[in-house]
């Protein structure tokens, strides 16, 4: 081989190696995260992450137990997993459900609100009238999400049956909801603002954050009544890019990604780590002393 030749090939190799290095430097980091929170999620943090990290965000939004069903069936693969219940997070874990998940954080909350539209006819009811009666009224568009694939649809139910007792109102819950899976009104969890949004509904039950940060006028529910999401973060095993998952979770869990979560209407609160602490790395532990 010629020296030319040899110098050639000699450069060739070191393009594609820092190709490679340079790909591994913008690697995509693959969340799956509960549908509440895709504003945080897609116009807050994942960008805040690329810019601090060069790494990729890639979230993907759902309802959290529905996420999970998918991790579980090998249908979604990711590095990251953010649910709105730290028992979603239990059907991941343990030899009888696969170790998906050996620990889990969490990290804030989110209290239960009734959300309407300001355009809607229901408006000024909304306004003036107590909210369990104008969810009543005849001809109002509810949005809520599946109780059996979301835990927001759980504790809506939760909430309606917990006011039938506390206002003294029996039925109220199947009146305002029919069955808990009612077609007319569940929807997709990552669907359910833009709906209301775009006038395809009256009101909605949603989190305080989802209201917070999407500006909708929302109706805040009595302390004894009102159910709360807690939001958990956790590496899933056989994480495409385990390093990626790791500066993820460091970014959220630091001081950025907590000033954007409180700026978007959540509630902080001091990390709570539940399962095999070992397992986390131990930059994330150092992060939670």
């Amino acid at each position: 081989m010629s020296a030319a030749r040899s110098m050639t090939v000699t450069m060739l190799g070191a393009i594609v190696l820092l190709s490679a290095q340079a790909a591994r430097a913008r690697a995509d980091v693959n969340v799956l995260y509960a549908g509440s929170l895709v504003n945080l999620m897609e116009r807050h943090l994942g960008p805040a992450f690329d810019r601090a990290s060069g790494e990729h965000f890639r979230g993907y939004a759902g309802g959290s137990k529905l996420l999970a069903n998918e991790i579980r069936g090998h249908l979604r693969r990711a590095d990251v997993f953010v649910s709105a219940a730290p028992s979603v997070n239990r059907m991941l874990m343990g030899r009888r459900h696969g170790n998906w998940i050996r620990c889990y954080i969490t990290f804030a909350r989110s209290s239960l609100v009734i959300g309407y539209d300001p355009s809607s006819r229901f408006a000024a009811a909304f306004r003036t009238r107590p909210w369990y009666r104008v969810l009543e009224m005849p001809g109002i568009r509810l949005g809520r999400t599946d109780p059996r694939l979301d835990p927001k649809g759980a504790l809506t139910i939760r909430l309606m049956r917990r006011a039938q007792r506390y206002y003294h109102l029996p039925g109220l819950a199947n009146r305002v909801l029919g069955s808990p899976e009612n077609p007319a009104q569940v929807l997709p969890e990552e669907a359910l603002v833009g709906r209301l949004q775009s006038g395809q509904l009256d009101a909605g039950i949603f989190y305080s954050t989802e209201t917070s940060e999407a500006h909708i006028p929302a109706i805040r529910l009595p302390t004894a009544i009102t159910p709360k999401a807690l939001y958990t973060i956790a590496i899933v095993r056989n994480a495409p890019d385990p390093r990626a998952a790791e500066a993820f979770m460091s970014f959220l869990l630091g001081p950025r990604g907590r000033r954007l979560m409180k700026e978007n209407g959540l509630t902080l609160q001091r990390p709570v780590i539940a399962g095999n602490t070992r397992s986390l790395p131990a930059k994330i532990r150092a992060l939670l002393k």
